[in-house]
């Protein structure tokens, strides 16, 4: 590291470069968004040790209010492992500092029970947004599929999404 001749200390390049690296993520997080479709979307992804095939048919984020509270609902409509499914993340505010939290459900009714359909749901997630979700089996048979900030920025990307993503992060 180089020192500042005038004042004896380290010249503040490093803090620069780190800066700069900071800004180019940005702007590429920026051009990415929007920049993809889920029309036809195809991806083989691994969750927990099985190999699944996602292929999106079509997919969109509506923004309601219920209870007055500002909800978003991202609906992907999509073949995983060769089940076609309709699945739904609704998303909202929770806490103190407003985090955005999207939760879903794995349903009973599906081909190969709850377990297999909470699954096919984070295969479905993990595939448009690169993590995984966080799954919770509950006591009474239950399976809650929860995703964060970062699964929703994943979702930006898709242009069917953006707008009504974004509009809905500035409420």
């Amino acid at each position: 590291m180089g020192r500042c001749v005038s004042a004896g200390r380290p010249s503040p390049r490093p803090s620069r470069r780190r800066d700069r690296r900071r800004l180019e993520k940005v702007v590429e997080e920026g051009k990415a968004w929007g920049s993809l479709t889920l029309k036809d979307f195809e991806k083989k992804v691994e969750v927990n040790g099985r190999t699944y095939i996602v292929k999106v048919i079509g997919g969109e984020a509506v923004e309601e209010e219920r209870g007055g509270r500002e909800l978003l609902r991202i609906k992907i409509t999509a073949e995983v492992g060769g089940v076609r499914h309709d699945y739904t993340i609704t998303y909202g505010r929770r806490g103190r500092n407003n985090a955005a939290v999207g939760r879903a459900y794995a349903k009973a009714d599906a081909p190969g029970g709850r377990q297999a359909d909470a699954e096919r749901f984070s295969a479905l997630i993990k595939t448009l947004t690169g993590k995984e979700p966080r799954v919770i089996e509950r006591g009474d048979g239950r399976i809650d599929i929860i995703c964060g900030r970062e699964h929703l920025d994943g979702f930006m990307r898709y242009a069917e999404l953006a707008d009504v993503i974004e509009e809905w992060l500035r409420q």
